[in-house]
């Protein structure tokens, strides 16, 4: 799992995050990384052409759009908004948050064992699978279990 602050829910900032997760990675690694984008009929995925057409012009990436109401088809990302709620709450804002508090809470719960994983983590799966280099520049990184937090203190 991957979390970004934007300043406002307009396309331009979402469609700014995917092309900063471009540049970051470069071209061949991002379509690697992410071939699709599965979300919502949310304001700020709109016009899925800026999401898929990458900065040489070619094709990044295709979005599908998830039915309203249909969290079975995002996979396991519902799991993961329940242990973002373990950290921050229902009622909690998130405006007073940072790119690096949002960061180590990525981290901490991608490094949470799962039971559809056979007690292995979502990082230990995606290494299995992905560039250690790409995740490192995503600042993507190994918390020790005895280490996981997922309790609002962890972004204090």
């Amino acid at each position: 799992m991957l979390a970004f602050l934007i300043e406002t829910k307009e396309m331009k900032n979402t469609v700014a995050t995917f092309d900063w997760l471009e540049e970051t990675l470069g071209s061949e690694m991002f379509r690697e990384l992410f071939p699709v984008i599965l979300t919502d009929n949310g304001c700020e995925f709109a016009d899925p052409e800026l999401f898929e057409k990458g900065h040489d012009g070619k094709k990044r990436t295709r979005v599908f759009y998830c039915e309203s109401r249909h969290s079975e088809q995002k996979g396991e990302l519902e799991k993961n908004h329940e242990y973002i709620r373990y950290v921050l709450p229902k009622g909690s804002s998130f405006d007073g948050l940072n790119q690096e508090q949002v960061l180590r809470m990525v981290n901490h719960i991608n490094n949470t064992t799962r039971p559809k994983l056979h007690g292995s983590t979502p990082m230990k799966k995606a290494l299995k699978s992905f560039d250690k280099n790409a995740m490192e520049k995503l600042g993507l990184e190994i918390i020790p279990p005895d280490e996981i937090c997922l309790k609002p203190e962890l972004l204090k």
